[in-house]
């Protein structure tokens, strides 16, 4: 198949590449760097079937036909947050909709990476699709997790409408190789800080909960919801939730860290729990993950120690 994977330079979007390259796609990438790495492609530059758009969505897109659009474009870092927001509402809103023109009038079938963000700081523990979240509006947060909640609307609306073949997949607390040092999140944060040696930094008690996903395992469960009849949102997530201060300690016991932790306060509107029930994942996907936390952790400490 013909494939675009917009956000196809980030972090998922460079592995989600490498995986359909590997099965024999024809595989092109639109990224406006703003978050996105040539690094994380450059492996990718010279192969026969792989072809590179630097373009914003938001102004435009390839005009080109494709069989399958994976829309990965958007920052998603609580830095970015702060630096971009008006950035991050345009991708996840206008872009989305450029590229969900483009599948209309070309017949693709489109995927939307939604978030677990559009759960919020969620008031039920695991979060199930049904949930409806609980999200501040007008809080730190909501340019991403309202951009997010409102691109799976347009997602639905061009589906019903139009009759457009979409994907929506609700990503968890993933992580693993070619995550940015700077990213500002747990798994970066305290691996950049532990290999150098120092204090890991929490915020609050530490006790609020993660559930990390590899990788590979994610890109696995996105392929597989692109390739089945699943119309509805479906969560992708590892469901062992751990608490922060749980992977900090593992983390410092992987690289023989001996600083402990300090603490901040506590981010305004930082989820206090996070685990997803994939159940429909499972029973719809047949998918659950393969990579266990101690896996994962000890080949991302080995990307990290090679930057540093």
């Amino acid at each position: 198949m013909k494939i675009l994977v917009a956000g196809g330079a980030g972090f998922i979007g460079s592995h989600l590449s490498d995986e359909l390259l590997s099965q024999g796609h024809h595989v092109e990438v639109v990224d406006n760097l703003v978050t996105g790495r040539e690094s994380n492609i450059a492996h990718l530059m010279s192969h026969d079937h792989f072809k590179f758009h630097k373009l914003d969505i938001v102004d435009q897109v390839p005009q080109d036909s494709y069989d399958r659009i994976y829309n990965l474009a958007s920052p998603a870092s609580p830095i970015d947050f702060a630096k971009i927001p008006l950035e991050i509402m345009a991708v996840n809103t206008v872009g989305h909709k450029n590229l969900l023109d483009l599948a209309k009038s070309t017949g693709a079938r489109i995927l939307f990476a939604s978030t677990s963000e559009v759960y919020g700081d969620p008031l039920v523990n695991p979060q199930q699709e049904d949930y409806f979240g609980n999200v501040n509006c007008i809080g730190p947060r909501a340019c991403y997790d309202e951009s997010k909640r409102f691109g799976e609307t347009y997602t639905v609306n061009y589906q019903n409408k139009f009759g457009v073949e979409t994907r929506t997949i609700r990503i968890f607390n993933t992580y693993g190789p070619r995550m940015a040092p700077q990213d500002g999140r747990v798994i970066p944060n305290f691996f950049t800080q532990a290999l150098k040696g120092n204090s890991l930094t929490v915020y609050g008690d530490g006790q609020q909960t993660r559930s990390l996903c590899y990788v590979t395992d994610l890109v696995d469960g996105m392929i597989k919801l692109m390739e089945s009849d699943v119309r509805i949102p479906v969560n992708i997530g590892n469901e062992r939730e751990q608490t922060i201060l749980e992977i900090g300690e593992m983390i410092n016991s992987l690289t023989q860290n001996q600083a402990g932790f300090i603490h901040k306060d506590l981010p305004e509107n930082d989820p206090k729990v996070r685990r997803p029930d994939t159940t429909r994942a499972r029973e719809l996907l047949q998918w659950t993950p393969k990579v266990t936390a101690e896996e994962g952790l000890a080949v991302t400490m080995s990307y990290f120690q090679s930057l540093l």
